[in-house]
């Protein structure tokens, strides 16, 4: 049984790279899996297909009006934007209450949930450990842009196969 089993081992050749993966993407296209990817258990049974996702097509509606920045600090971390993310930010979309905005407040630029209510605007952070930012006579609000994507990029000690 154990022989047999070495010999299946050697003649099976085992791959990370799902097969179709390599065809014909442009530069700027990442592979994108179509398969739903479950955050729960996972669906041994699911079968998946494989497509061309360019993330700047994805991400940039508007691209002489977007724009991305890099985060500095955790004030939106329960909005699920961390220190060192990259925003994407579209200057053409008119701002609404609750949408995610980047602002530049007496000359700051800082990213927060805008809120719009009976006359009141805020700025609040995602994190309770900022206050809001309200705003009274003499105070500067510029919203730069709205919010539109957020790029991460995980740090791995993981070698290239």
């Amino acid at each position: 049984m154990t022989q047999s089993i070495n010999q299946l081992l050697h003649q099976t050749s085992l791959s990370q790279v799902p097969q179709g993966l390599l065809a014909d993407l442009s530069v700027n296209e990442t592979p994108l899996i179509m398969h739903p990817l479950s955050a729960g258990f996972p669906s041994p049974a699911a079968d998946y297909a494989a497509d061309g996702l360019d993330l700047n097509s994805y991400l940039i509606q508007n691209k002489p009006a977007t724009f991305m920045f890099t985060v500095r600090g955790e004030s939106m971390i329960v909005a699920g934007i961390h220190h060192d993310d990259k925003v994407v930010v579209d200057r053409a979309l008119k701002p609404k209450h609750k949408d995610i905005v980047v602002a530049v407040v007496n000359g700051e630029y800082t990213i927060k949930r805008l809120y719009k209510y009976k006359g009141l605007i805020e700025l609040r952070p995602e994190n309770p450990d900022y206050p809001n930012i309200t705003f009274s006579e003499g105070h500067e609000l510029q919203i730069w842009g709205v919010v539109i994507g957020v790029v991460r990029r995980y740090s791995s000690s993981s070698s290239r196969v």
